[in-house]
């Protein structure tokens, strides 16, 4: 919720990589592992009295069904993923967890009707197997065939309707800060009108065994007090997070590197390391660019290893010896800023960038250490 990235992404803690869809990455958590083995044993007696003599293979039969049942949500969140990627979005990666899933996708919307769109249609998929598997109960034989058709039917429908409930981290959530964000012309306001409505949401979770008993006089077991409060745990938390992230998101606007770019010299590649240093002195720059005899950008001199060079040794050493080379992910448009600049640094973690016009010339350096201070600066106002 996993990218465009020449590297392989990272792979969430617990999970196990099963695979790729038009080119994203499926894990699986642990958790499932256990979720299924629960829904085996779940359904173990069901399958017995439907296909009684299977002896062990009635857990297998019930595996089989966990397994089905998660490739309807596998479906679930590639729909999400598709529409995402239709609108110029990376998805990093797709994961299966004990409570469904989650597509990790880079970025925002950038317009409530692409948000919509992207959250609306996971709900709808689900609505679609479940309402497709009640048409195909009018023609599957009775037994496990019938029985499986049966849960999936009942599963997609309940997951289909409940992801549609509007509160954050739920697909409803993102409905409803679509709708508020077109309403009120700010994204940042539907996120925090869906996040309260998500932590309101994970409250009614918590209370729902006790309501069911006052309503339906159903009486709840211990089974049903430990899932209501997992599942009311992970609504306030997806609704919390919600809310901090909007809250950073909110700053990123502010945040530009060429207010933040230091001065800077640019000098050929074979420069002795004590002239490039004269050089940067006269010009009181803060850091060293390197280029080959092309013109061709190639490196930042790496000011550790400079501090690390004796003085009587710089006038014989070129200053490429102490430089870092300059790979793409290390030259960023000057006037990058905001969840561009953050999304560029997280690409190709580094200490320092060169920031260059877009005619091509070098503007100055940009310093990691600079934009975190800004950042925190920002976020104390």
């Amino acid at each position: 919720m996993a990218h465009d990235d020449s590297s392989p992404p990272s792979r969430p803690p617990g999970s196990y990589r099963i695979g790729s869809i038009g080119g994203i990455d499926v894990y699986v958590r642990a958790s499932w592992l256990l979720i299924a083995l629960l829904i085996a044993v779940m359904l173990a007696p069901q399958v017995e009295q439907v296909e009684p003599g299977l002896g062990v293979l009635k857990y297998v039969a019930g595996l089989a069904f966990a397994v089905l049942l998660y490739l309807s949500v596998l479906l679930h969140e590639m729909s999400h993923a598709l529409v995402a990627k239709h609108f110029g979005l990376p998805v990093r990666s797709i994961s299966l967890h004990f409570l469904g899933g989650m597509t990790e996708i880079e970025g925002e919307a950038g317009t409530p009707g692409q948000e919509f769109k992207i959250a609306v249609v996971g709900p709808l998929t689900s609505l679609a197997v479940g309402l497709a598997a009640v048409a195909a109960l009018q023609v599957v034989p009775d037994g496990l065939t019938r029985m499986a058709v049966e849960g999936l039917a009942y599963a997609n429908l309940v997951v289909g309707i409940l992801n549609l409930v509007p509160g954050l981290p739920l697909d409803g959530g993102r409905v409803l800060r679509a709708v508020v964000w077109r309403l009120a012309g700010n994204m940042h306001r539907g996120t925090m009108v869906a996040a309260w409505t998500g932590r309101v949401v994970a409250v009614a979770a918590l209370l729902w065994p006790v309501v069911a008993q006052v309503v339906f006089d159903v009486r709840p077991q211990l089974f049903d007090f430990v899932l209501a409060a997992i599942v009311a745990g992970f609504l306030w938390s997806g609704a919390t997070s919600s809310m901090i992230s909007a809250r950073i998101r909110r700053r990123l606007p502010s945040l530009k590197a060429r207010p933040l770019a230091r001065r800077v010299v640019v000098v050929p590649e074979e420069t002795p390391v004590s002239e490039a240093v004269r050089r940067a002195q006269d010009a009181q720059a803060g850091g060293i660019v390197l280029h080959a005899p092309d013109g061709a950008l190639v490196g930042i001199v790496s000011e550790a290893a400079l501090l690390a060079t004796p003085e009587d040794r710089r006038p014989w050493m070129p200053a490429s010896a102490i430089a870092r080379t300059l790979s793409e992910g290390l030259v960023l448009p000057a006037e990058i800023a905001g969840e561009d600049l953050v999304r560029a640094l997280g690409h190709t973690p580094a200490s320092e960038y060169v920031l260059v016009e877009p005619d091509g010339a070098v503007y100055g350096l940009l310093s990691t250490a600079d934009v975190d201070a800004a950042f925190e600066a920002g976020a104390r106002r």
